[in-house]
């Protein structure tokens, strides 16, 4: 159970938010969203912001949520890793690679199981999530294995959002 109530399931009101959360979420409103909707204006920011970050980046959709996966270990967001991980498969990852992120330190250095691109990015993850600054090799790697520059923005920049919503679910205790 989360800190605070969750609104109900069945919230019409604000409507164009609440109408614009379920378009989001394909109808149904998930218990971050139930949360988040204490703030309407706060969630109408929020759906918009992680509506471009989700559809409209140029990351590759495996990487992208092989990252979100990451956030959710590194921060301890349950919640978050649960609702990613089948995301990531249906993407192109495996459950085996979602298993192995759960100890990073090792999946970091399984160069069988993971390609050096999804590498550079569970380094990346781990590096910004965990120390918010990230070294020059793994900058370099990053540079090398993900592509352009626009690229790299749009990894860092899910990176950073899913920071954004592992720190709600893990300060809220959603679990």
């Amino acid at each position: 159970m989360a800190r605070i109530p969750l609104v109900p399931l069945d919230l019409q009101e604000p409507k164009d938010i609440v109408d614009a959360v379920r378009k989001r979420r394909g109808g149904e409103l998930s218990e971050l969203d139930r949360l988040l909707l204490h703030s309407p204006q706060f969630t109408e920011g929020y759906n918009f912001f992680l509506g471009k970050v989700r559809n409209n980046l140029t990351t590759i959709p495996k990487l992208r949520e092989l990252a979100m996966c990451t956030v959710a270990v590194v921060n301890k967001a349950d919640y978050e890793y649960n609702a990613h991980l089948p995301l990531f498969i249906e993407a192109g990852g495996t459950a085996e690679k979602g298993k192995a992120i759960l100890h990073l330190e090792t999946a970091i250095q399984n160069t069988e199981l993971f390609d050096p691109t999804e590498i550079a990015v569970l380094r990346l993850t781990l590096e910004m999530t965990r120390d918010v600054q990230v070294s020059q090799e793994t900058f370099e790697l990053a540079k090398q294995t993900i592509g352009g520059n626009q690229q790299l923005v749009d990894i860092v920049g899910t990176i950073a959002t899913y920071n954004l919503v592992s720190r709600f679910l893990v300060a809220f205790e959603l679990h």
